[in-house]
């Protein structure tokens, strides 16, 4: 038995005793935000700091407490036979549950995060995947995968797909790579990650294009944080100039998120960089913008108040400040306003010649 399968069983015989001797069962959780979690920047990412949440089982907490029990057993099961499922087949198998069958995806995927932060797991070791894709590549990279049914070597040429690019699996701790590139380009948005495709944009600067697709998954940012270690690159971040792109998509690259802080260690790249788009860019570029929003308004003040990642570093707090000030936020597809590929022949090469000057 595995020693993820051996410490379910252990904490379900645990409860059982509890019930058996007429108590009161209680699992205890790490309270998943913010407000638990540190930054240390030795170790490159946002941790908990302590505190848990304990749930006990009464008449008011049955159902949840049940469906726990039924989600471990679930996993259990799917470690033992080296089996995978989808969240979405996770709360279509609940309806097996009688009673405690959820009502609503949101409902199995709390339960879920519950129980891989209470095994310190990440939930694709418990079997479980995501449904969503894990991103895609191009450039100056070799994948070796391996053949589904037999089990051999498969190389796969990241700079041989065309107008097309090779697809992050949504499981990569089975992957091994060779490259020769000098750095990694992790893009948000598709669109700018196929114009640098469609000009072979990682030919000419021997890189690693990543398209993000918005919030990297988690297939996605352990990709890129097995590039940077095991081939030791550094790692640019190409985003929009809003606190979506700076925090929800680049922080939690970097450092994690506090909903997550259970596994950043896992997913988080503390090696990347902020390439831009910048504040101070849409100033020297004389980039066309947009009005902040209340919702961009609220992300940065809170970031600014809230964010131990920001809150360590002053140039974060400046940056912040400046786009505040100016009320505006510009995204990459921007600088098209000067020529469409003004981003390959300008913008790029001048920041990539002055990465030391990069936002941490």
């Amino acid at each position: 038995m595995s020693k993820i399968a051996t410490r379910i069983k252990e904490t379900a015989t645990s409860v059982r005793g509890k019930i058996q001797r007429k108590g009161k069962p209680t699992l205890s959780f790490p309270l998943r935000s913010l407000s638990n979690v540190k930054y240390h920047p030795k170790k490159g990412f946002l941790e908990l700091k302590g505190k848990k949440k304990t749930r006990t089982l009464t008449v008011a907490t049955v159902k949840t407490f049940a469906q726990t029990l039924r989600m471990m057993s679930q996993a259990k099961t799917l470690v033992e036979d080296d089996e995978i499922m989808t969240k979405r087949e996770a709360y279509y198998v609940s309806k097996n549950w009688d009673e405690a069958r959820f009502d609503e995806q949101p409902e199995s995927d709390t339960v879920l995060d519950d129980i891989e932060a209470l095994f310190e797991v990440n939930r694709e070791q418990l079997g479980f995947i995501p449904e969503e894709k894990g991103g895609e590549i191009a450039g100056q990279l070799t994948v070796i995968d391996r053949q589904p049914d037999t089990g051999k070597p498969l190389r796969i040429d990241c700079t041989q797909f065309g107008s097309g690019a090779y697809s992050i699996p949504i499981s990569v701790e089975h992957l091994k790579f060779e490259t020769k590139a000098k750095f990694i380009l992790a893009i948000e948005t598709a669109g700018m990650f196929q114009r640098l495709v469609k000009h072979s944009y990682w030919r000419k600067t021997n890189s690693i294009l990543v398209s993000m697709g918005g919030v990297p998954t988690r297939a996605c940012r352990r990709f890129i944080r097995r590039l940077a270690d095991e081939l030791k690159l550094p790692v640019y971040a190409f985003v929009d100039c809003d606190p979506y792109g700076m925090f929800n998509i680049y922080r939690t690259l970097k450092v994690g998120s506090g909903n997550a802080a259970h596994i950043n260690r896992y997913f988080c790249v503390p090696k990347a960089r902020f390439l831009g788009v910048t504040p101070q860019d849409i100033v020297d570029y004389k980039l066309p913008t947009h009005p902040l929003k209340e919702v961009d308004i609220k992300r940065a003040r809170d970031a600014l108040k809230n964010d131990p990642f920001v809150r360590h570093y002053a140039p974060w707090q400046e940056a912040i400040k400046q786009l505040l000030e100016m009320g505006v936020r510009a995204e990459q597809q921007a600088f098209a306003v000067h020529d469409l590929n003004f981003v390959i022949e300008n913008y790029l090469p001048e920041k990539l010649a002055a990465a030391k000057s990069f936002l941490p």
